[in-house]
């Protein structure tokens, strides 16, 4: 996200005023995102993935900034998730008739949030009846929140704001507001959501609990002994479903474990339901837990890039969309990092891939495992249709592409029952 000062010259009515506000550029387009051509700098630093903003904690106090991720999903995704009121002016950027808006005459003390995502965005003792038929406030509750944007869409001049964090419209920002600030932020009641004063722990973000956990549960260390016979170590790869890689890594041989789980956040956060709302800083990952004798930390990352497409940023095809389905490698030690980046290296210089590589490298804090439900799922589920139509093609993908990698099938996987 880049932060720069616009300044706006707007004429309406005879008068000329020039209003200059703080404006959060967003690297896609407004309203449908460019996902197949992101910004290779900005992808392969995770710079586009995440926003400083002020958010609740479990207190109900204002903290902050911090950084949370940004929150990215289809057309399809945001029309189940909101109603058609909302969806019209958060995704279409539509604006609601005047005087009709159920916040526009509420009174109440409270603080005003993104009804797309969550964000804090005004508080009542901002808000002022400016006759114009739509909520109006003097400021945010934080200029990181709001960012905004030129708009000439009617052939006027104006200054459209949206949410930091998921870049839903909210409405437009003009000069004829009252001092000290001379602002008047103009919003739609459909884009808003409102908490009472009292009620604000119930916006308890968890980019609060990851800016002040400790997440360092789990050993980051490489070494991981698992009985008296081998001396294992681990590695930590995330790309897409952890049930597609699950099933890749399973049948390689050297292999003696590979565990489901989530990536990148704290342990408050390390759950499916939350992960997959998207407001994490997770990533859907597996530990791999091998013999160093049998397979090396290079040939997994060889059957890593070829289990996924490292290409597709916050994605892995047309149904896993969001930063839980990242491509990423969480590093234990210097060596595995070098080895990680040297691969990425190859493959670039070797222009294995049209498209950019967007794979981020990232020091392990912790790994935390998934529910159990989730553990060794493909195996348990063979006829699910998700399993079928994904987690199968990819395993038999790498299956394919490194025989020389495979496990032995064992004695009882061929014996009649």
């Amino acid at each position: 996200m880049r932060t720069s000062l616009v300044t706006l010259g707007v004429v309406g009515f005879g008068a000329l005023f020039s209003l200059a506000v703080w404006a959060d550029k967003p690297e896609s387009s407004r309203g449908t995102r460019s996902r197949s051509k992101p910004n290779a700098a900005a992808a392969d630093a995770g710079a586009a993935d995440v926003v400083r903003v002020k958010v609740f904690n479990r207190q109900g106090k204002l903290v902050g900034p911090v950084e949370s991720p940004r929150l990215e999903l289809t057309l399809s995704e945001w029309r189940r998730r909101l109603t058609a009121e909302q969806f019209a002016v958060l995704r279409s950027s539509g604006t609601e008739p005047a005087f009709c808006g159920n916040l526009l005459d509420n009174k109440k003390s409270g603080v005003y949030a993104c009804a797309g995502c969550g964000l804090p965005l005004f508080a009542s003792s901002s808000k002022f009846d400016s006759g114009t038929g739509w909520p109006s406030f003097m400021q945010p509750v934080a200029k990181e929140n709001v960012g905004s944007v030129p708009d000439f869409s009617d052939g006027t001049p104006r200054l459209a704001i949206h949410c930091a964090r998921c870049e839903g419209h909210l409405g437009h920002v003009f000069g004829d507001g009252p001092a000290p600030a001379g602002t008047r932020y103009c919003l739609n009641s459909a884009a808003l959501t409102f908490t009472e004063q009292s009620n604000l722990t119930e916006l308890a973000d968890p980019a609060a609990d990851d800016a002040m956990a400790d997440a360092r549960e789990v050993p980051a260390a490489g070494a991981a002994p698992v009985n008296d016979k081998v001396s294992t170590q681990s590695a930590i790869f995330a790309g897409g479903c952890f049930w597609c890689m699950e099933l890749t890594f399973e049948q390689l041989k050297g292999v003696v474990e590979v565990e489901n789980g989530y990536c990148g956040g704290s342990k408050n956060t390390a759950n499916y339901e939350q992960v997959h709302e998207g407001m994490t800083r997770h990533a859907e990952s597996i530990r791999v837990v091998f013999d160093p004798e049998q397979i090396s930390y290079q040939q997994l990352l060889d059957v890593f890039f070829d289990a996924h497409d490292p290409t597709q940023r916050n994605r892995q095809g047309a149904e896993d969309v969001g930063r839980h389905y990242r491509s990423a490698i969480f590093y234990q030690g210097d060596e595995q990092r070098a080895a990680a980046e040297a691969k990425i290296r190859q493959l670039r210089e070797q222009k294995v891939y049209r498209r950019s590589i967007v794979t981020q490298v990232e020091p392990l804090s912790a790994f935390y495992p998934a529910e159990v439900e989730h553990q060794d799922f493909a195996r348990k589920h063979p006829l699910d249709p998700y399993i079928e139509e994904h987690a199968v093609p990819r395993a038999e993908r790498v299956r394919t592409k490194h025989p020389g990698l495979l496990a032995e099938p064992a004695e009882s996987d061929s014996a009649s029952p």
